[in-house]
């Protein structure tokens, strides 16, 4: 019986006798901090010095409206009430970054003469974002397609009726731009009923250099 109490006892002693973290890891290891990276809009990776960071959605069917951030700045959501069925367009300064403004533009049964006026009055140097919401284009003529071509995109011709897009180009870009995702209207293949889903797209696009 006494036997057994100090085999009990031994054994309490050595389960009390586990390290702390402190202890196990040291002073200064125990209470460091591991950084938590953080990139602006929430991109995958952080952009180089002199890139301008963005990401932007585009509407889901016509529930939810589309999304776009600059810089870590939101400047078009549903939660800041300033998105519409149709076009969703923000235009920013390609070399301070600073927003210059955004409107959407009703492409079913909205006046597409304003989007003209609109496409044509951009200033050189600006970058320009869109997001498609439910219809972006059904109201779109010959025009319209020639300008967005004209800033960069190269689905502009085929945009037709529900299809989902969201672009980023610039009113002096010579090329195509790089940033840019189409998805027709495809009853067979949309995730929604009568509307494809959701595109996403982020990136770095370079600060214009004066």
């Amino acid at each position: 019986m006494v036997a057994n109490m100090s085999l009990d006892t031994a054994f309490i002693e050595i389960d009390l006798a586990v390290p702390t973290a402190r202890e196990w890891m040291g002073p200064d290891l125990a209470t460091k901090e591991i950084p938590v990276v953080r990139t602006k809009c929430g991109l995958t990776k952080p952009c180089p010095k002199e890139f301008f960071a963005f990401k932007i959605s585009s509407g889901a069917a016509n529930v939810v409206g589309p999304t776009m951030c600059f810089e870590n700045q939101v400047i078009m959501s549903p939660v800041k009430n300033n998105v519409g069925r149709g076009l969703n367009i923000a235009l920013v300064n390609g070399t301070s970054g600073t927003v210059l403004t955004q409107k959407s533009f009703d492409m079913y049964s909205g006046d597409v003469k304003l989007l003209v006026k609109f496409l044509k009055e951009i200033p050189e140097g600006t970058l320009v974002l869109v997001a498609s919401y439910d219809d972006p284009g059904t109201k779109m003529n010959d025009e319209t397609r020639k300008l967005l071509s004209s800033l960069g995109s190269s689905y502009a011709k085929q945009l037709g009726f529900r299809d989902s897009w969201v672009f980023l180009g610039a009113k002096d870009l010579k090329d195509k731009s790089p940033f840019e995702q189409f998805l027709k209207n495809n009853p067979s293949k949309n995730k929604y009923d009568g509307w494809p889903e959701l595109l996403e797209l982020e990136g770095c696009v370079p600060r214009k250099i004066v």
